[in-house]
């Protein structure tokens, strides 16, 4: 009965109906883990839009305060260069009228040498006056000038950002929807498992002990290694439940690293690793292509990792290939 309602409840879901009702209990079990794995590529697609939501937010508010920052600057550049003007308009004048020019004028009618270096040097200090007042405006009105195209170019990235968050929050809600059918799928399949079924879903438990090496890296194997036992839940990152890339979350921020939340944005961090080079820590990631990343779990060592694997799964140590066939690579986040 437990296979028979397994079959039912797949062949109504999105996923391709099988062609074959189940005859064994390992083909009862592949078919739930399809169904799951349906569920938790959806999951990856929404914390993926939710990453992508949060840059955007992030882009547009930092557009803002520079559209702030550039209308300060250019109302400090427009007092200067008004301030400026006025020494520039003094200055260009004072050779003909006013005090300035009287307290050399005794010096140009001067007929000795000493009265004509005094003199000279009276010039000089006019013009020397005169060019770092006209440098300072100059200065004033091109800083004007630029904080008035930075507050454009501020304003224009700010309404670009804005655009794509409101796309991304419908983008969002779609998702959550296509999300909650699935699990209600993946839950009714789950419950319907026979023991047997359900004993080679979960699989055999390891409760091994794994050497931690120090550092940021030895912290956050420990902190996964300790969650054992803990559910899997689609969208949690803990204390006490777990989906795949919320373990690795939950783990580097005890190491006081953060990570970002979905598997896909988590493959953009730190450098890549072969296979071959593997160290406890590492990240390993499962999918066809970087942007179809659709599982995350933490090397320990000895061909192993722990990870929150699927749902009706606990957090577990498992194999390297016990993450999926389709390994797509590793990335080391410290060290």
């Amino acid at each position: 009965m437990g296979v028979t309602a397994v079959v039912a409840v797949v062949s109504f879901s999105p996923a391709p109906a099988m062609a074959q009702p189940p005859s064994t209990v390992s083909e009862a079990v592949a078919q739930y883990k399809k169904l799951n794995d349906e569920a938790a590529k959806v999951n990856e697609d929404l914390l993926k839009a939710k990453d992508d939501l949060d840059a955007r937010n992030a882009e547009h508010q930092k557009a803002l305060k520079d559209v702030r920052d550039a209308k300060a600057l250019e109302k400090k550049a427009l007092a200067q260069e008004e301030s400026f003007r006025g020494q520039v308009d003094d200055l260009a004048s004072a050779s003909f009228q006013g005090a300035r020019f009287n307290k050399i004028s005794a010096l140009l009618t001067g007929d000795s040498p000493d009265d004509f270096l005094e003199r000279a040097s009276a010039l000089n200090v006019l013009a020397s006056d005169s060019e770092r007042a006209l440098s300072k405006y100059t200065s004033a009105v091109d800083t004007a000038e630029e904080a008035r195209k930075q507050a454009e170019d501020g304003q224009k990235r700010a309404a670009k950002a804005k655009a794509d968050a409101e796309k991304l929050v419908k983008d969002i809600e779609k998702k959550q929807s296509d999300l909650r059918k699935r699990i209600t799928e993946v839950d009714q399949a789950r419950q319907r498992l026979t023991a047997d079924q359900n004993a080679e879903l979960v699989g055999p438990e390891d409760d091994g002990v794994y050497l931690a090496p120090p550092g940021a890296a030895g912290v956050a194997m420990q902190t996964a290694l300790d969650q054992r036992g803990d559910p899997y839940v689609w969208g949690a990152t803990g204390p006490s439940s777990f989906d795949c890339s919320g373990l690795m979350v939950y783990s580097y921020r005890a190491a006081g690293v953060e990570l970002p939340r979905s598997s896909r944005a988590q493959y953009g961090v730190g450098k890549s690793v072969s296979r071959g080079e593997l160290l406890p820590g590492d990240l390993l990631f499962y999918g066809g292509s970087a942007s179809s990343i659709h599982h995350v779990g933490m090397y320990i060592g000895g061909g192993k990792m722990v990870h929150a694997s699927t749902y009706g799964v606990p957090v577990k140590v498992d194999t390297i290939d016990g993450g999926g066939s389709d390994y797509f690579g590793a990335k080391r986040v410290v060290g």
